[in-house]
């Protein structure tokens, strides 16, 4: 594990009700950076988020951010130190508009990293459906508001979970040139996602999960080049349609 990063996963365990799902993971993301975190379903990925922003807490093992231990720190107090969660399915509130969601991810009075018409200018595909009720939005309408209403907020380090799940090619691109804009904004990502080739595109380094362990730590040039593992792990090669089962 890097010295001083941003986020340090140190050894944990955690588990819904008797049933344990992560065991002993161990992760990092620095200053700056993309991490993939891969996996086939249920290796325990959704979980490791959600242990990072606070839902669920470790039963063993340490979360620490900024050189701070937030394990057992509300997810309310994570949210607002910096950590900013867009979870699979994106949670927008459907009988709000575009704007009125925006505006939700600046309630918790800490000042964000960009502005609604910040946000507005650089989706200009929410500009165009600022009026509109989330719920007459598309998928990939809903995935930019969801991680625009993130960006309302104090983020200092952004938690994406399947953000292109369900959607339609050139949504996907549109997609990836956002995750590709937040980190030229020097935003680090921890980033869960399905489309392995989506991961190839966008991050440094990669970290996968199998039955809720770490069995792989690597940059991307390193897995690209490791087919075995990819097969192993993943079930998958990097043809550019191929996604984890």
């Amino acid at each position: 594990m890097a010295p001083d990063s941003l986020l340090e996963m140190d050894g944990v365990y955690a588990s819904y009700g008797s049933g344990h799902v992560l065991w002993d993971v161990s992760l990092d993301v620095d200053d700056g950076e993309v991490v993939g975190l891969l996996g086939r379903n249920g290796a325990g990925k959704t979980t490791t988020l959600r242990t990072i922003s606070g839902v669920i807490k470790p039963t063993e093992g340490a979360v620490r951010f900024g050189g701070e231990d937030i394990t057992a720190v509300p997810d309310y107090e994570i949210s607002q130190r910096g950590i900013s969660y867009v979870p699979e399915g994106r949670d927008v509130f459907p009988d709000l508009t575009v704007h009125e969601n925006l505006r939700m991810g600046g309630v918790t009075g800490s000042e964000g990293i960009m502005t609604i018409e910040e946000i507005l200018e650089w989706m200009p595909r929410l500009e165009e459906r600022k009026s509109l009720k989330a719920s007459k939005l598309s998928g990939g309408e809903q995935q930019m508001l969801a991680i625009g209403r993130a960006l309302m907020s104090k983020t200092e380090l952004l938690l994406l979970d399947e953000p292109t799940e369900g959607l339609a090619p050139q949504i996907v691109e549109d997609v990836i040139e956002t995750i590709e804009t937040i980190k030229g904004r020097d935003i680090p990502i921890l980033l869960v996602e399905q489309n392995l080739n989506t991961v190839l595109e966008v991050a440094d380094r990669v970290y996968i999960l199998d039955q809720g362990r770490v069995v792989y730590d690597g940059s991307i040039d390193e897995l690209r080049a490791d087919e075995d593992v990819q097969l192993e792990y993943l079930g998958v090669g990097t043809d550019r349609s191929q996604q984890l089962d």
